[in-house]
């Protein structure tokens, strides 16, 4: 069990486990993410718990996977029915304080924190209500090439809302610890949580010019002819209309204007982390950086998230401060659902019985343990899936089961680019089988993808009816607070900065 210390808990928003130099990246700069790797342990196969924003963070905060918790897409968010971490060490006389994105159904609900401010939560209370269509196997694709416009014509240098949002949350962040850091009795908890480096990929001039274009990769199997065409793939393209990639020239000034926001985003982490030292809070305070979840930008020819892909899937993740060890990397694989008992221990604070369905353990356990052998496990039920998909990840081994479509199976030590399908190539054989029995000992796909459907059919009914829901708006990205959709959609690379 780690000794009792403060937590500032930063999470950002679409960014991807490799787009950082501490994770072997040779061409974008995180000096500030960097040397928090370097003073401590990098989990280098650290993963979401489902591939968007809202279920991963209800799974941050819960310790607990969509299919426990039924907080399925970016329209059934987390409601506080169930107990977050911060319930928990709040409960036990810890001040924990919110600041930023969130991404829960709302702030007037008792999300854990003692206080929050500038929260970004489900867009008017609502979200994406149309993606609910999905319940009814009637999810629309969308109606004019909105997606393929945000990255391919919003991407390169400007400004946008979201940079704007995440100065505020930076100041913010400084003020609280300028003046309360001192004052708690006992550890306290800070959550930090940036919008960036969501799309609109608009990024400030200079930094966007660290990235010459051509100079920049281009993603992997992108090209109709090479590009996977499974099934949920297949539908995935129809539903985003994703055109087929063949500009090079556009992907990779995706690529450049993704790389500046992620350096934009290390900026705003070097401001905080310039002021705790300032402090002298870094002997007593434990950093832990993540994100939701990644972004693919091109790779299998798929923009954005909602994916199994690695890209998508997998998330950056640094734990420093005391009793940490420095400058380690691990291969143990982890999850978003880690996090609940790591803060519990972390703050010196107590599980519940209640909480004995966990199913993460405390990364300071798998610290001093060294367990390779656990597996990892993610699910996805959301915007621009035709049923339920779900991973298990054993070893190298990685089992994606699609309910209703074929299973996929890649070698990750081999084919890290997850290139070559091993059940498509008939493969498969025993693994296939064996990874599969596995994964239903977690949970049902047939049941969980059922049950999903239904949850979503009914919040369609509770909005007004599948009909009504066909005339939504869709929403690529939520507003910060006090911004409308209409403002947020026309700012981009016409916002100089």
């Amino acid at each position: 069990m780690a000794s009792p210390a403060n937590l500032i808990l930063i999470q950002s928003d679409n960014h991807s486990r490799k787009i950082l130099g501490c994770y072997d990246h040779e061409i974008v700069k995180t000096p500030t993410l960097d040397k928090l790797a370097s003073r401590g342990i990098r989990f280098a196969n650290a993963y979401t718990a489902s591939p968007l924003c809202v279920p991963a963070r209800a799974a941050m905060a819960t310790g607990r996977f969509p299919h426990q918790t039924g907080y399925w897409d970016n329209a059934i968010a987390y409601d506080a029915r169930i107990p977050s971490w911060m319930h928990r060490i709040r409960e036990q006389g810890h001040t924990v304080v919110g600041i930023g994105k969130f991404h829960y159904r709302s702030s007037d609900q008792d999300n854990g924190f003692s206080e929050e401010f500038l929260g970004m939560h489900l867009h008017g209370g609502r979200g994406a209500v149309r993606n609910l269509l999905r319940g009814f196997d009637s999810e629309l694709p969308g109606v004019d090439d909105a997606r393929w416009d945000l990255y391919a014509k919003r991407s390169g240098p400007g400004g946008s809302h979201y940079q704007d949002y995440d100065r505020q949350i930076t100041r913010k962040a400084i003020e609280w610890l300028r003046e309360h850091a001192a004052a708690s009795a006992k550890p306290w908890a800070v959550v930090i949580g940036y919008a960036c480096p969501h799309p609109p990929f608009a990024a400030p001039k200079r930094l966007f010019d660290l990235y010459p274009e051509d100079r920049m990769p281009l993603p992997h199997r992108f090209r109709p002819g090479d590009r996977p065409e499974h099934p949920a793939v297949r539908h995935k393209r129809w539903i985003e209309r994703t055109h087929d990639m063949t500009d090079d020239r556009t992907l990779r000034r995706i690529a450049a204007a993704y790389f500046a926001l992620v350096t934009y985003l290390d900026e705003n982490i070097t401001e905080v982390m310039q002021v705790a030292e300032e402090l002298d809070l870094l002997a007593t305070t434990r950093i832990i950086y993540t994100s939701d979840h990644g972004e693919l930008f091109g790779a299998h020819g798929l923009l954005g998230k909602s994916s199994l892909y690695e890209p998508s899937v997998g998330v950056p993740l640094i734990l420093c401060g005391p009793g940490i060890p420095e400058n380690q990397v691990t291969d143990t694989l982890v999850s978003h659902v880690d996090l609940f008992p790591t803060v519990i221990d972390a703050a010196g604070a107590r599980m519940l019985p209640a909480d004995a369905e966990l199913r993460g353990r405390s990364l300071f356990d798998t610290i001093d343990r060294r367990e390779p052998s656990r597996v990892a496990f993610a699910e996805y039920h959301a915007q621009s899936s035709k049923a339920g998909q779900f991973m298990l990840r054993d070893g190298d081994l990685k089992f994606v089961y699609h309910v209703g479509m074929p299973a996929q199976l890649f070698d990750l030590s081999r084919d890290p680019d997850e290139i070559h399908d091993l059940v498509e190539e008939g493969c498969g054989g025993g693994n296939t089988r064996a990874l599969e029995t596995k994964l239903r000992t977690i949970c049902d796909p047939e049941e969980v993808d059922a049950r999903a459907k239904l949850d979503q059919r009914l919040m369609a009914d509770y909005w007004g009816g599948q009909a009504k829901l066909q005339g939504e708006e869709i929403i690529l990205f939520t507003p910060p607070p006090g911004v409308s959709s209409q403002d947020a959609w026309a700012s981009g690379r016409d916002k100089p900065m």
